[in-house]
């Protein structure tokens, strides 16, 4: 792993992906749009290759001369109307990527998944990378996770060297659209009065991009590798985060009928008014579920190691602090 491309390293995970690479003595470039918001690899020196993921013709030319890509590059919403190009994103643009890598010879390419493609396991169980998908279509993004990776495992048969991994959710620097860091930013700033039944799995940037050069260093063909951290309920998680950041810890349970109809609420009338709605249907589709997921194979097989959660917590509200998002 020498010469090595990144789709999707202006986001979250690909721009610390870079600049780690870097670190390592790697030669990264990464490709990008030409409206791509560049703050996420603010400092980061690194090669920049103007393409999409949805254009196969610009893949081929960023992936020439490169041994190793890691496809992080994924649309991440929740919004009903924006599932069309979700679809396009992240199933269309990950056959591209297969089909270049394919047609270029890269040696080796890591796909960036995640835990959303991984089904949910019996009551009591944590899920695995068997754990079969089983949320159906209903959900866009789940299941577009889920069909990027048929179109990875469809690469393989075809002679492509793949490993896949699936990250929980992932807090850190750099995430400058606070995907998982909007839980720090909430609790915060007082505005999470509630909490809910069920708890979710969450994970340090830091632990997901090493996961990324292990898999590319150790991964077998062929295997997808679950990243994940600390399995906590949603009112420990909240607790503890505002404890952290000297927030304000939820006062009560909200039941979840309620906050279904909430989110099928908000999700009408921001469609009326033409904006994307900050909570969606989809998105509590899970709400009351106990999202918990083992890092097992990926300890073992890789050696991946899991940063403590209060570590994680405080590592990304530092950033956000340092760099104004606070």
């Amino acid at each position: 792993m020498k010469n090595v491309l990144i789709t999707g390293g202006t986001g979250f995970i690909g721009s610390n992906l870079a600049e780690r690479l870097l670190n390592l003595g790697c030669n990264v470039k990464i490709l990008r749009r030409t409206d791509s918001d560049l703050r996420a690899i603010r400092g980061i020196d690194v090669e920049h290759a103007i393409g999409d993921v949805r254009d196969a013709s610009t893949l081929s030319n960023a992936m020439r001369g490169c041994d190793t890509v890691f496809h992080t590059a994924a649309l991440v919403t929740f919004a009903r109307n924006k599932r069309a190009l979700q679809h396009e994103v992240n199933i269309t643009g990950t056959r591209n990527v297969v089909q270049a890598c394919l047609t270029t010879g890269v040696e080796r390419l890591i796909h960036t998944s995640s835990v959303a493609a991984i089904g949910y396991p019996p009551i009591g169980e944590l899920a695995t990378e068997d754990t079969p998908f089983n949320w159906g279509g209903q959900s866009g993004y789940k299941f577009s996770k889920h069909m990027a990776e048929q179109e990875v495992t469809a690469g393989i048969v075809k002679g492509l060297n793949a490993v896949i991994v699936n990250p929980a959710v992932v807090i850190g620097g750099r995430d400058i659209h606070m995907h998982g860091g909007q839980l720090i930013k909430e609790v915060k700033k007082g505005r999470v009065p509630f909490y809910i039944d069920g708890g979710m799995n969450v994970v340090y940037v830091g632990d997901v991009v090493n996961g990324h050069i292990l898999a590319a260093q150790k991964g077998r063909t062929g295997e997808r590798y679950i990243l994940s951290g600390s399995n906590l309920t949603h009112k420990d998680i909240f607790q503890r985060i505002a404890g952290i950041v000297n927030g304000r810890s939820p006062f009560a349970k909200l039941p979840i009928p309620l906050l279904r109809f909430g989110a099928k609420t908000i999700e009408k009338v921001c469609g009326l008014i033409g904006v994307e709605p900050f909570i969606s249907a989809e998105l509590v589709a899970a709400a009351g579920s106990y999202n918990w997921y083992t890092c097992d194979k990926a300890t073992k097989e890789l050696g991946y190691t899991v940063t403590p959660f209060d570590e994680t917590i405080f590592a990304a509200y530092r950033w956000y602090k340092e760099n104004g998002f606070l």
